[in-house]
């Protein structure tokens, strides 16, 4: 038995039946049932802000991509009937691509949609959300939007959400369009929020933060800066290249001269919050107590929201120490590398045209 939705219109003291559909009033998924999705996502539940609409995956774009305010993304797949098993198997294939996405891609289709960068969206949409403590797609979740499902698709959503724990809801929309022209839309999940939302909770793996500093003796703390920052990952190349340099320069940087910092070092403008929010999440988790035992902050205008960042007095010989290093084993890898090519063997140059004999052969 397929669940649905209908809907009475109370006409003279007696129910009438309202018998409307998307297709019979000229409406479409894409024209119309994503538009009103895309201007107030709250009809699928609460804590959803839409980031992105026809978002291009390896697989075809999707419908609607949206974010919750644990810092899932959510895969919005639309069905103008009643939803197939097949689009569970289809949204399944976007969320599979989707989870090897990084921020940097995750920002430009929220800056395509929203005209906003994703740190500013977040904000705005969150504001009591901590954002340097929020990791983004850590998790997807898929909700699958029609206008009535199967059975065999609504058991198969249930056993993967309550024995698996896969972040999986349907909503089961109804389309009423009154005597007088006015138009609604009615809904129902085939898991209660409350459920989805502990069941979330269960599976959420928390990064604990702190701003205690480590206490580290030199012979201890300079292998861990040096192991750290060597590494090719956005943050630690940012405080590296950007953060420690100009707090070596300048006695504080704030949050707004590090943002301009990072865009003169080839970051878009759009993306330069994120970025300071990357650096600041790394700095405050709680096993990198070794990056606050030499870089110190202020959080004078939130509480989430570190600024004025200085390097610590008695560490700043040490830090310079370190970049300098690094920046030598950069060097000498570089030209290690420039030697090699040069002693290579000359490539055999080609005789384009022509057929080179064979050894022993003549012509």
């Amino acid at each position: 038995m397929a669940t649905q939705i209908k809907a009475w219109q109370i006409v003279a003291g007696q129910l009438e039946p309202i018998e409307t559909s998307l297709a019979d009033e000229g409406r479409t998924e894409h024209y119309d049932l994503e538009e009103w999705i895309a201007s107030n996502p709250a009809i699928l539940g609460s804590n959803l802000t839409v980031i992105g609409r026809q978002v291009m995956t390896r697989s075809g774009p999707l419908d609607l991509l949206a974010l919750d305010h644990s810092g899932n993304l959510v895969i919005v797949e639309l069905k103008r009937d009643m939803l197939p098993r097949e689009a569970l198997v289809q949204a399944i294939d976007y969320a599979s691509d989707i989870a090897t996405w990084g921020v940097d891609r995750i920002g430009e289709v929220c800056a395509k949609h929203t005209g906003k960068s994703l740190e500013d969206q977040v904000s705005e949409v969150f504001p009591e959300i901590d954002l340097e403590s929020l990791n983004i797609n850590e998790t997807q979740r898929i909700l699958l939007v029609g206008f009535s499902i199967g059975s065999a698709l609504e058991r198969m959503i249930g056993w993967l959400s309550e024995s698996y724990g896969v972040g999986i809801n349907a909503i089961i929309l109804h389309y009423i369009r009154t005597a007088a022209g006015d138009e609604l839309l009615a809904q129902t999940a085939i898991i209660s929020e409350e459920v989805e939302q502990e069941r979330t909770k269960r599976k959420k793996f928390t990064i604990e933060m702190s701003d205690e500093p480590g206490n580290y003796e030199r012979e201890e703390l300079e292998p861990l800066l040096a192991d750290y920052l060597s590494q090719d990952m956005k943050s630690a190349r940012m405080i590296r290249d950007v953060l420690l340099p100009v707090c070596l320069e300048a006695q504080v940087l704030s949050r707004e001269e590090l943002k301009e910092e990072i865009v003169k070092h080839g970051e878009e403008e759009a993306k330069a919050g994120y970025v300071v929010s990357v650096i600041s999440g790394q700095i405050g988790m709680a096993k990198n107590d070794f990056l606050r035992q030499v870089i110190a902050y202020d959080y004078p205008n939130d509480p989430w929201e570190k600024d004025n960042y200085c390097l610590r007095t008695e560490y700043r010989v040490l830090v310079g120490e370190v970049l300098e290093l690094l920046n030598k084993d950069a060097f000498r890898d570089e030209a290690t590398g420039l030697a090699e090519v040069s002693a290579a063997p000359p490539s055999a140059p080609r005789d384009e045209g022509r057929t080179r004999p064979t050894a022993g052969v003549q012509n």
